[in-house]
């Protein structure tokens, strides 16, 4: 580092950064190639269809005042294109930068230092992160059997807000919606259910925050609207714990471009909903060919399954299909050594995956 005149330069770290942050286990995302690497993406549960139309005129659309001038800060059309498609109240939606940002919101809105975060494990890992941001205690609750919910854990934690994702990541597997009720019923602080995947599902929690105030529902344009690449997401809940939460977002938080991929994504019903079906008919024959190759599969409701791997030895397999052009995800971490991740892609991408496999080490 070169030094300025008279200052002498010395490391940012120690003196200047927060303790929680220098000791912090960032979140890792997946593995992302660089364009043109030709490989078959399964690792990040991206969508392996392009979006709506719509979405690619709303962006031809956008003129040069849309980039000069800051964007709504809440989001309007979204909303009302959101009210409309999911039959909710516009004040009862907040538009975010991802999923993530929405998560970063709630953590920020529910959790001062040392309350309590408790969610069921292993489950989404950038929970833990935020929560320790936040200078919040973590509680991780294993999941009860099948992939239950730990109802008496969760509630005997005693924390101020607990966080589930259902679909779960990385299992798939789903929570009834009676039994995330009956859990908000019997908790006193905030319930945020993570639906990354839900469209992907039989069922949902979307009315939940309107039976329940304490319950925030979350959701993605990512996966199902196939737009990772724009970062948009939003959560459902009670029109006044909305306000609260808006208190705490970044003043635009979404930008102009965004907004307009994401308002024509939501528009466009019928073309996602077909993708979902696709995605949801793959997923199905992706387990049986799995299942067909001595691979254990959990059933599972999401864009992706969480397969134990046969002899167990997922490192190795993450590898040898890595040589062959495959990417899926490992998870290194209690009951989950001998599984690995698979997103479900298309067709094609599926019989790569199968070819791979066939292949051996």
């Amino acid at each position: 580092m070169p030094e300025l005149a008279g200052v002498c330069c010395v490391p940012m770290a120690g003196s200047l950064v927060r303790h929680t942050v220098r000791f912090l286990d960032g979140y890792v995302p997946g593995e992302q190639p660089p364009p043109g690497a030709g490989v078959v993406k399964l690792n990040t549960n991206e969508c392996p269809y392009p979006p709506s139309p719509r979405v690619l005129d709303a962006l031809r659309a956008i003129g040069p005042d849309a980039l000069r001038r800051y964007p709504p800060p809440m989001a309007d059309d979204f909303r009302a294109a959101a009210s409309l498609a999911l039959g909710v109240p516009a004040d009862a939606i907040l538009a975010g930068n991802g999923s993530d940002d929405i998560l970063t919101i709630a953590t920020r809105t529910f959790l001062a230092p040392a309350d309590a975060l408790a969610f069921p494990t292993p489950t989404y890992s950038l929970y833990q992160v935020l929560a320790r941001l936040q200078d919040a205690r973590i509680i991780a609750v294993p999941w009860a059997d099948n992939w239950s919910l730990p109802v008496d854990g969760l509630l005997a934690s005693g924390a101020r807000a607990i966080y589930l994702a259902n679909p779960n990541a990385p299992s798939g597997t789903t929570v009834p919606v009676a039994a995330v009720e009956e859990l908000a019923l019997r908790f006193d602080g905030a319930l945020l259910v993570d639906e990354a995947y839900a469209d992907f599902a039989d069922a949902n929690c979307l009315e939940l925050p309107f039976r329940r105030p304490n319950v925030i529902v979350v959701r993605t344009m990512s996966k199902s609207y196939a737009l990772a690449g724009i970062r948009f997401g939003f959560a459902v809940a009670n029109p006044d714990v909305i306000r609260q939460m808006a208190k705490v977002k970044d003043s635009y938080n979404c930008d102009a471009v965004a907004i307009a991929a994401a308002t024509a994504a939501l528009a466009d019903q019928e073309y996602a909903r077909s993708i979902w079906e696709r995605i949801r008919a793959e997923r199905e024959r992706l387990t049986c060919l799995l299942d067909e190759r001595g691979w254990h599969v959990l059933p599972s409701q999401a864009n992706f399954v969480l397969a134990t791997v046969p002899g167990g030895d997922a490192s190795r397999a993450l590898l040898a299909l890595k040589k062959r052009g495959i990417l899926v995800r490992h998870f290194d971490a209690p009951g989950l050594q001998d599984k690995l991740r698979i997103t479900v892609g298309s067709p094609e991408q599926t019989d790569a995956l199968v070819a791979a496999i066939d292949a051996g080490p």
